[in-house]
């Protein structure tokens, strides 16, 4: 027994004509032969799509159906001039076309990627910057048509249409002409700058608004900034691919950013108030007594506005303690008298609790090796 129709498509019966046509494309795209080669059901799947379209997509065949069922069509019922589904072609030449890649006008101008350089203050506050691509443009003595005197004949292959129909098995499949690139039309005399391309190699100075907050991998497409379509076709799409250099103070993570704070060991050991860099200027944190490399203090509000959300990002500030060098005599006499505070062994894993956790932790792994 056949399955309902508007079950295979999976549409309502109230569905609209356009609903239909879209649900056997989707299935249609699924199922073909050509995408599932290793599905042995793909093809019965298809062709069951392909028999409920025939049937739900023509408005009459459609109203017997509802009213009729199955039956309508038994017995040679409901055909066309003998046919049992008219022209497959005029059916289903746009969806396939979309399958097997088939065009219906000329084909645009490619797309063009530009990878553009910027400083991480320049990617944080937007900038407008100037660049030049090179690129193909169209001919400007013959303004894209490609012929000397601006005379074009209708191709004889496609008779002016732009488009081929092609045979691929029971479907007939429109593609752009292989003639005219299906521009319908063709130069007698071509012009002796592009040699009836219409396009010749230049470069194109544009100006790029990078918006704030943008990051390593972010794209700006500029419609229509790619390369000049042939013969005068519409041209494609210009990319403009973001990449910040590295800076020297701050790395970005998101809309976070992070920095490393050098501070001296008296100032680890007692506590201070230091002076950190933001992005607009300068901001101050505490750094309480006792305070240890790699801790870290947040900034809230103080990283990137995000170019999406508009949320601000943090700033991660890292603390990294540094030794002191170029010792005078007196600087140095003071660090021995200090260092002598620490000759009793319990008195020094008093004030070094990394150092002693660390001895500990080696006497452990050779007790391990030995044993």
């Amino acid at each position: 027994m056949k399955r309902c129709y508007y079950e295979i498509l999976g549409v309502a019966r109230s569905a609209s004509d356009e609903e239909v046509k879209k649900a056997f494309r989707r299935l249609a795209m699924k199922n073909h032969p050509d995408r599932c080669p290793d599905d042995p059901h793909a093809q019965d799947r298809f062709k069951e799509a392909k028999e409920a379209y025939e049937i739900l997509g023509d408005p009459q065949r459609r109203a017997m159906y509802d009213q009729y069922g199955h039956a309508a069509f038994e017995n040679g019922a409901g055909r066309r001039g003998g046919a049992p589904f008219g022209d497959v072609g005029d059916i289903f030449g746009d969806i396939f076309s979309d399958i097997f890649g088939g065009g219906r006008r000329a084909a645009r101008g490619s797309d063009l990627r530009y990878l553009l350089e910027l400083d991480l203050e320049e990617a944080v506050a937007g900038v407008d910057k100037k660049i030049q691509v090179p690129t193909l443009v169209n001919c400007h003595h013959c303004n894209g048509t490609g012929s000397e005197d601006g005379k074009l004949s209708t191709c004889a292959t496609c008779r002016g249409h732009g488009r081929v129909r092609m045979q691929n098995g029971i479907f007939s499949i429109q593609q752009a002409c292989p003639h005219c690139g299906g521009a319908g039309r063709t130069v007698a005399t071509p012009c002796r700058h592009c040699h009836g391309e219409g396009r010749l190699e230049d470069e194109r100075g544009l100006e790029v608004k990078v918006p704030p907050g943008v990051d390593t991998g972010d794209r700006i497409r500029l419609t229509g900034q790619g390369e000049a379509g042939p013969s005068g076709a519409t041209p494609g799409d210009l990319y403009v691919e973001i990449h910040v250099r590295p800076h020297p103070i701050f790395q970005r993570e998101g809309d976070n950013l992070r920095c490393e704070v050098p501070v001296r060991f008296a100032q680890a050991a007692l506590g201070a108030t230091i002076e950190v860099p933001v992005l607009d200027g300068a901001t101050s944190i505490t750094i309480p007594p006792e305070t240890q490399t790699g801790q870290e203090f947040r900034l809230r509000g103080q990283g990137v506005k995000s170019v999406r959300s508009r949320h601000t990002g943090d700033l991660f500030c890292t603390v990294v303690v540094e030794t002191p060098v170029r010792l005078d005599k007196k600087q140095r006499e003071l660090l021995e008298q200090f260092e002598a505070t620490f000759a009793d062994a319990e008195e020094a894993k008093k004030h070094s609790p990394r150092n002693s956790g660390f001895v500990e932790g080696v006497k452990q792994f050779w007790s391990k090796m030995t044993g």
